[in-house]
């Protein structure tokens, strides 16, 4: 590692700080890590809103500013350290990595809000712990109620990423059949697109620290059917140690038989939910609705996840031809052809 450190905040209960810092590890950028509520973290710039992980990074005038979306994090940090990319080279592989990495971010962490604030065990550990991560030294009542707060505005923010009583059974589903796709995945190969980890893995491991690792009902179902999967999350936690090399990345010409029922499980759930958000924040409407395998789908809607699409129609129409051509063979019977026309 050389040159300035890299400065961040966040907590271990964020998972997208897990997956920030999985990058850094593995890239072997140097970073200073702060707690998202010391006094360090305070003193920074803040974000217009407030996100975590933070990072505060010079702009184009060397001032310094407070950046939260982990997406163009990732491709900003690719752009200024060199060697152990995250990206592939072929760019009908990045685009299909672009893919799985957005599936985690936005739909993905629908099973982790909605399996933390929806049991009772999953809600008294949250409220229990994730105070203690801003200050250890709190007294007990002002952790208790510091917990109390947090977990009913949580819990009030559950029909935001779209659980609710009509929809909590179909994330669950979902989880479950996602588990057993990529437990049989990971028995192929150690990464979801090769030896070597690609942007979506470590989207992938930012929800899996919490739906595998510390949710004790979504860690239970993890070890039931996917021990794989919990320990892949654990390797993924630094990856430091990996040495990846350009051979590493799959031939989409020769994918192996595991990749498509895995992209096909997440072209069955995310790919009808993003359509019909874009639709619902292009008409402004007051509900997305849609059905998932026969069943319907309700939920507000997310003008940050229209935007999400919108930046991967743009990366689509952005590949050469013959990319584009190499990448459908693989996607369109995953059912991602619709949400990219």
């Amino acid at each position: 590692m050389s040159g300035p450190l890299v400065t961040l905040s966040g907590s271990p209960g964020s998972p997208y700080t897990r997956k920030m810092l999985a990058v850094l590890r593995y890239r072997r950028i140097g970073y200073r890590f702060l707690q998202s509520a010391s006094p360090a973290a305070a003193a920074l710039p803040q974000p217009r809103v407030r996100l975590l992980p933070t990072f505060y990074l010079p702009n184009a005038e060397g001032v310094l500013e407070a950046v939260t979306d982990s997406t163009p994090l990732i491709r900003r940090l690719e752009g200024e350290h060199r060697g152990r990319s995250l990206i592939p080279a072929d760019p009908a592989l990045a685009f299909i990595d672009e893919l799985v990495e957005d599936y985690a971010d936005e739909w993905l962490t629908k099973a982790m809000f909605h399996y933390r604030w929806n049991y009772d065990a999953d809600i008294a550990q949250a409220a229990e712990i994730l105070p203690c991560w801003s200050g250890l030294t709190i007294p007990d009542e002002v952790l208790a109620q510091r917990g109390e707060t947090f977990s009913r505005r949580q819990i009030d923010r559950l029909g935001v990423v779209g659980s609710n009583p009509a929809t909590g059974g179909l994330i669950e589903e979902s989880y479950r059949r996602f588990l057993t796709a990529f437990e049989a995945h990971l028995k192929v190969l150690p990464q979801v697109l090769g030896a070597r980890p690609g942007a979506g893995d470590f989207a992938l491991f930012g929800q899996l620290s919490q739906l595998a690792q510390f949710d004790p009902t979504p860690m239970r179902l993890t070890l039931d059917v996917a021990p794989r999967v919990f320990a892949w999350t654990s390797l993924m936690e630094d990856a430091s140690g990996l040495e990846p090399g350009e051979a590493d990345w799959i031939d989409l010409s020769a994918p192996p038989p595991t990749l498509g029922p895995l992209l096909a499980e997440m072209g069955r759930v995310y790919v009808p939910v993003m359509l019909a958000n874009a639709r619902a924040v292009a008409e402004g409407l007051s509900q997305v609705e849609t059905e998932i395998d026969g069943q319907a789908w309700r939920q507000a809607p997310f003008p940050y996840q229209a935007k999400c699409l919108g930046w991967l129609r743009q990366s689509w129409a952005a590949l050469p031809p013959e990319s584009r051509a190499t990448a459908a063979d693989v996607l369109e019977d995953a059912g991602f052809t619709q949400l990219l026309s």
